[in-house]
């Protein structure tokens, strides 16, 4: 049952408290619990890597990742900027239901994340990375989301920086002595990897769920204004040679990188025997971006599709999505079913055997070949300047940017939404138009725009 967005916004902490008491009743019938390692690059484009037809830049592991498990080439993200797709991610709630569809949204006491979900089950959960959906001091604090461990950022200010002073450990500042005055001697996404690794070699009691948000390849935009190059990373290589522009070679060197640090997580999976018994997912957060100094069509980081981070167009809204799960999973497998990361928290529930309280549908049949009920439709809204939003309705995708009429492209024969068809398929504009009208976002309702554009 979907529920109106007053009524959502309406439920009750006491309520939500309730509804994790209820869940705890199933939980002895599940007998084998897999571990889930959800790893997330940040404005990693649906072109950057090789087995997305990427050419120039190398990513051996994630390559093998997909011939070892299911490549997917319709999954989305759940808004084509950082926060509040990391919102949707952990609560399973899509954009019908955000309070807040801004790069400022933030977990609230009523928010149920999966974290919490799987603590129920046993689990041992573990954030290392960017969080940026909260804080130390408020609710939306990890440890406060269902998280026994953190290390790394809360805030998005403090993730742009590759060389930080100092890292959050639980709810301690854990200072990095090498960084002080500006040293950068210890590149952060070096610590995470050692954390992650360090995390399994001694993580064997109880199954667990790790959550690894990378902020590669995301640029420190506030060191661009500075510098006029916002791209950190120890190195170029292996692209030193490469007769790029400078940005270009650190942009490809960091991808580079962040498929080294895949590569090290399996690789410490393989040596505990824990490989047949993990679930692995990686993504990005959104689309593309185009900071930094770095030019996201260089690389040709959107592959076919248009559009970049900040846009709901499919660059800036497909992304990259590798799962691999040993004997549940068929190696070399491709699937086009449409997704999105609101869909994780249903898919992992539907796994450990829990009944999801989310908007999202469970893609386990799709993951073990079994037939896949589809959503009927999925929608999008942001808010940065103008109000934006997008639905896919079956092959078409509607598209409508502030005060500008919807857009309507038919996906399946142009991916590229070059041509609108918004006047030659009135129908199927209106039934999207439609969609859109039934979620007034009370977030944005102060734009003097809006009522006319409804």
């Amino acid at each position: 049952m979907n529920l109106s967005r007053r009524q959502f916004l309406g439920q009750s902490s006491l309520a939500t408290l309730g509804w994790l008491v209820r869940q705890a009743a199933p939980i002895k019938a599940q007998a084998t619990l897999p571990n889930i390692i959800f790893i997330m690059a940040d404005d990693l484009g649906y072109g950057d890597l090789g087995v997305y037809q990427q050419t120039r830049i190398q990513t051996p592991h994630l390559d093998n990742l997909a011939a070892e498990g299911m490549r997917f080439t319709q999954c989305y993200s759940a808004n084509t900027v950082c926060a509040p797709t990391r919102w949707s991610l952990m609560t399973g709630k899509d954009m019908r239901h955000a309070r807040n569809v801004t790069n400022s949204a933030l977990l609230y006491p009523e928010d149920v994340t999966l974290p919490q979900h799987l603590q129920l089950l046993g689990y041992h959960t573990v954030g290392i990375g960017k969080w940026g959906i909260g804080d130390i001091d408020n609710s939306g604090m990890p440890l406060l989301k269902g998280f026994n461990h953190w290390f790394g950022y809360f805030d998005h200010g403090h993730a742009h920086n590759y060389y930080p002073e100092f890292l959050w450990r639980d709810r301690k500042v854990e200072w990095i002595y090498a960084n002080l005055e500006a040293q950068r001697q210890i590149y952060a996404p070096d610590l995470f990897t050692a954390e992650a690794v360090k995390f399994i070699q001694t993580n064997q009691q109880f199954p667990f769920f790790m959550y690894l948000p990378y902020t590669l390849p995301h640029a420190n935009n506030e060191l661009y204004n500075l510098t006029g190059d916002g791209l950190q990373v120890p190195t170029d290589a292996p692209y030193t040679n490469e007769p790029w522009p400078p940005i270009e070679r650190k942009f490809a060197a960091m991808v580079t990188r962040l498929d080294g640090y895949v590569g090290q997580i399996l690789q410490s999976l393989k040596e505990r025997n824990l490989e047949q018994d993990t679930l692995i997912f990686f993504t990005s957060d959104n689309g593309p971006h185009q900071e930094g100094g770095h030019q996201a069509q260089f690389f040709k980081s959107a592959g076919p599709l248009r559009g970049i981070k900040r846009d709901l167009y499919e660059g800036g809204i497909r992304v990259p999505m590798i799962v691999r799960w040993p004997n549940k999973i068929k190696p070399n497998t491709v699937s086009d079913h449409p997704w999105s990361l609101a869909d994780f928290l249903a898919t992992v529930m539907d796994i450990t055997g829990m009944t999801s309280p989310s908007d999202g549908l469970s893609i386990k049949p799709t993951l073990l070949g079994e037939t896949q009920p589809s959503h009927d439709y999925l929608y999008w809204a942001f808010q940065e300047g103008v109000f934006k939003e997008a639905v896919r309705l079956g092959e078409w995708k509607g598209v409508r940017n502030g005060l500008c009429g919807t857009e309507l492209y038919h996906l399946a024969e142009d991916m590229g939404e070059i041509r609108n068809l918004a006047t030659q398929q009135p129908q199927i504009l209106k039934q999207i138009e439609e969609i859109m009208a039934q979620f007034w976002l009370e977030s944005v309702a102060q734009c003097v725009y809006l009522p006319l554009v409804r």
